[in-house]
């Protein structure tokens, strides 16, 4: 069977080299992306083109299964052209790790298509899964399902009611979560998505109302013991979280980049009223992007190297240590709050130049500010980190 049907097939070249291609598309259609807030159709079936949604995919669905530090510098390259296109590839490829804990069969109807994409919210409470003969009757609404509007599947995060009316427990006594798989047909969007940053992830809150979903297509994610055969690969060694986070580090390390880049190509031209010196010529400005290239380069080199690492110890056939969970961790928050501080500079530093929407400063600093916002970079994250390295126990769920 062919490729174009999601089946495995010789991948040319990585998932950077794909985005690169992909860029100037990406970066031309941005002022529609903002004023729509979605990805246009004839840019979605360009990136599926380029198989960008597939780079966390197992092999066995066509996919690259590509290492993180490869996935990050994917993210990168997307930020730079448009962040919410990056953050839309991004939402829907951590959401493809689920390929690895469903049953191959499942796998393949879900993601088997080349336009497939799956898109899922965040978790609460009053999104249940009652059990029911065969499966599960499903009742919710999830808000931030970026990329929605061009998803083809759903996911959704739900507590487990028995039959008796308990609550299914995991072994911690916690409520033990299951992700429903369902169409896009069976959802309702309420297209909603009115912010400040981010604007064209479409990141509506989408509803299902007493939607029957066969047991098959539910699934525990990030468990060794639920890993099925396409995904014994070293990537699904990490977590959704762990390539959540690293990828949405890479966004801000894009965004700031380019930011920086086009603060320095004004700072070449531009001469600030009242004075007859260019920008470049201050050395308060020389010193001042000496530091932010510094931050950039420090905190890109800790992710990489971070996942790198890790990396280097699962293909061994290791599960990641507390350690490495907690450093990719540090490494993911603390990129993405360096790139914020960098992309201040940038912008506070343009003056006047960085306000106008002609310009290209004043969305991507909006975005980052968006970035910032969502819960990979929170920065109780810190507070974690350092209750490890003061040999207390950090909360294993924010690792």
């Amino acid at each position: 069977m062919s490729a174009a049907r999601g089946l495995p097939h010789p991948v040319a070249d990585d998932p950077v080299v794909r985005a690169r291609r992909a860029a100037p598309l990406i970066e031309a259609a941005a002022p529609r992306i903002e004023a729509d807030r979605e990805l246009p159709g004839a840019l979605v079936a360009a990136l599926h083109e380029a198989r960008l949604f597939r780079s966390l995919l197992p092999r066995s669905l066509g996919g690259d299964e590509a290492p993180p530090e490869t996935y990050v510098r994917m993210m990168e390259v997307l930020a730079g052209a448009d962040a919410s296109t990056a953050w839309c590839v991004g939402q829907a490829s951590g959401c493809s790790m689920a390929a690895a804990y469903a049953a191959p069969e499942v796998a393949r109807a879900v993601w088997g298509a080349p336009d497939a994409a799956l898109a899922w919210g965040a978790v609460g409470p009053d999104q249940v899964a009652q059990v029911v003969d065969g499966g599960y009757l499903v009742n919710g609404a999830w808000p931030f399902a970026s990329g929605g509007r061009h998803a083809t599947w759903f996911g959704g995060h739900c507590r487990v009611w028995e039959r008796d009316g308990t609550l299914r427990l995991g072994p911690d006594g916690a409520p033990l979560e299951r992700t429903m798989l369902f169409p896009a047909t069976a959802v309702t969007l309420d297209g909603k998505w009115q912010v400040m940053g981010l604007r064209g992830t479409g990141s509506d809150t989408y509803t299902v109302r007493d939607l029957f979903v066969p047991e098959a297509f539910s699934v525990r994610r990030d468990r060794d013991e639920e890993r099925q055969p396409q995904g014994q690969g070293t990537l699904y060694r990490f977590t959704t979280t762990h390539l959540y986070a690293a990828g949405f580090a890479g966004v801000a390390l894009g965004i700031a980049r380019r930011l920086l880049d086009d603060f320095v190509a004004l700072a070449r031209e531009k001469t600030p009223m009242a004075t007859s010196r260019r920008l470049c010529d201050s050395p308060v400005l020389q010193s001042g992007l000496a530091w932010a290239e510094g931050q950039w380069r420090a905190a890109r080199a800790q992710l990489l190297s971070v996942l790198r690492e890790v990396w280097a110890d699962l293909d061994q056939g290791a599960s990641p240590s507390l350690d490495q969970k907690v450093s990719i961790r540090l490494a993911a928050t603390f990129a993405i709050h360096q790139s914020k501080a960098v992309a201040d500079f940038a912008y506070t530093e343009a003056g006047a130049s960085a306000i106008f929407e002609s310009a290209p400063f004043e969305r991507r600093f909006r975005d980052i500010h968006a970035v910032t916002q969502q819960v990979q970079a929170r920065k109780n994250h810190f507070e974690t980190v350092g209750q490890h390295l003061m040999g207390l126990s950090p909360n294993p769920r924010f690792l």
